[in-house]
């Protein structure tokens, strides 16, 4: 768990995200020996719980923000108050418009069950 200092800097981070109107959601997550994993090898679901032995980056949480950029996305990240041992990665969410013709054809019902659930 981080101390209270980190947090209150990380607060004051996820403020800064807020008040620039960009941050649409934020999460933590707990550790990997508190969850499993279901795997898919030969097609038939295998769940192991956690901890993985083999995992050595893991993912403690996310900020989902709306920019104009992959550039402003990284000016926003690298403003970050965070540790030496940690690592943000910057990726754009997939829009039906990145699929080709087909895919967006069989996912048709996918943004109306996003709004529905949101």
């Amino acid at each position: 768990m981080p101390d209270a200092k980190a947090v209150e800097a990380m607060m004051k981070y996820n403020e800064e995200l807020q008040k620039a109107g960009v941050l649409l959601t934020l999460e933590g997550l707990h550790p990997p020996s508190m969850g499993a994993r279901v795997a898919f090898a030969g097609g038939k679901p295998k769940v192991t719980d956690g901890p993985f032995a083999e995992a050595t980056e893991v993912l403690g949480g996310f900020w989902m923000i709306q920019v104009k950029s992959k550039e402003e996305a990284i000016q926003w990240a690298s403003r970050c108050p965070a540790s030496a041992n940690e690592i943000i990665e910057v990726r754009q969410i997939q829009e039906m418009a990145d699929f080709p013709a087909d895919v967006q054809k069989a996912a048709e019902g996918f943004t109306e069950m996003q709004t529905r659930t949101a």
